[in-house]
């Protein structure tokens, strides 16, 4: 497995196995350490073991090799109906199919995600967040891919080797022009959210503006209207009554 500096991707081993040693969940339980180097997404590849369906979400138990198994969480798009709570493995044809049926999205931005070869037996790569659930690390899935042969594969171990001597091994640390030179990135994309959401405020109070004219206009519309059908009904009933006086002096 792969762990992933803070926005990067990929790097060493199963989390179940290391997490105890080389990773400190920090204050945002979202980002974790590899000794001072930030974690939030990792990578992984290994085979499909298990696939457990609950009603919103689809449990991947992935073995990679590493001497413990880890649960890939897929989420599913909501749905109308209750599918009740009781979960259900894949052994069986039909339950398959359903699950199938389903259509899951990633964690973060909820894109759809195919998860119609993700079945047992099967290799596959996987990228997603960490998160804790009862003690256990888990992964919520972000993007997957089938592994199509052991080349493949090779070259993910060569590339986590490679990372996990090259970068993770190696202490993270800032010189202080680098701190400036962030801290300076910072203030400037705060200004420039800052900046952004004045804009969509005030794009807001413009679209509101424009509500508030077109709906004064429409009122004034519907009351001329208003008006000039009333004047219409006044006329049609006073003509009406004209001509049935003149009807009744005709037949007198």
């Amino acid at each position: 497995m792969f762990y992933i500096k803070d926005s990067l991707l990929d790097s060493p081993r199963s989390i179940n196995s290391y997490r105890r040693r080389h990773l400190t969940s920090n204050l945002d339980q979202s980002t974790f350490f590899y000794m001072n180097h930030p974690i939030r997404f990792v990578s992984l590849v290994g085979i499909i073991v298990a696939r457990t369906e609950y009603p919103t979400l689809t449990i991947l138990t992935v073995d990679d090799s590493s001497g413990v198994t880890l649960d890939v969480i897929v989420l599913k798009a909501p749905i109308t109906e209750d599918d009740g709570d009781k979960p259900v493995r894949s052994g069986r044809g039909e339950d398959l199919q359903s699950a199938r049926a389903t259509r899951h999205v990633a964690a973060t931005n909820k894109t759809t995600v195919d998860t119609t070869a993700l079945v047992p037996g099967v290799v596959v790569q996987v990228k997603g967040t960490l998160s804790m659930f009862r003690g256990t690390m888990q992964i919520q899935l972000e993007r997957v891919s089938v592994v199509q042969d052991t080349n493949a594969e090779m070259r993910f171990l060569d590339q986590r080797s490679r990372y996990l001597v090259e970068v993770l091994s190696v202490p993270w640390s800032l010189t202080e022009e680098e701190v400036e030179r962030l801290r300076y990135e910072a203030d400037d994309e705060e200004e420039k959210l800052e900046e952004e959401q004045e804009r969509i405020r005030r794009r807001e109070r413009r679209r509101t503006e424009r509500e508030e004219k077109d709906q004064r206009r429409i009122q004034k519309l519907w009351e001329r209207e208003e008006r000039l059908r009333a004047k219409e009904a006044l006329y049609s009933r006073d003509a009406g009554a004209k001509y049935m006086r003149d009807f009744e002096a005709r037949k007198a």
